[in-house]
């Protein structure tokens, strides 16, 4: 891994900064964080080695948050309006709208013990690191 700001090699995989330079992990745009070699600012992939430049740049959005939100408001999508999924949290907030509206009948129950279902699990992917991007392809901050 190569500083985006100075092409330096990090020391770990862990740094979250550069001891050359003193700026953050991800920052700059100067350099190829796979290779160190030179590239254009503003350029989508590295000539060098291929690497796609857009992706994995940690990102502002929290894990941490991002699952507490799933756990606690997670039938009304709260937590993918967060990370910017702006359908599927739509879809959640519909399908329990839906379900709250309808639970005289028993089906509305359903529906709604299902979108908790599906907000619990999402947030056992977003803990576990199975989804730990954001709808723009940022890495997730720890």
């Amino acid at each position: 891994m190569f500083c985006r700001n100075c092409g330096a090699e990090y020391v770990t995989d862990k740094a979250v900064m550069c001891v050359k330079c003193g700026v953050k992990k991800g920052t700059g745009n100067n350099f190829c964080p796979n290779c160190g070699n030179t590239v254009q600012p503003g350029s989508v992939v590295c000539l060098t080695c291929g690497v796609s430049l857009l992706s994995g740049t940690e990102g502002t959005k929290s894990k941490m948050v991002a699952g507490l939100l799933a756990i606690f408001l997670g039938s009304l999508g709260i937590h993918n309006f967060y990370l910017g999924y702006t359908t599927k949290a739509i879809i959640q907030l519909v399908l329990t709208i839906v379900g709250y509206m309808t639970m005289c009948l028993i089906i509305g129950f359903f529906i709604v013990l299902g979108v908790e279902i599906w907000a619990i699990v999402e947030a056992v992917l977003i803990f576990t690191g199975k989804n730990n991007t954001d709808a723009q392809g940022n890495l997730l901050a720890e």
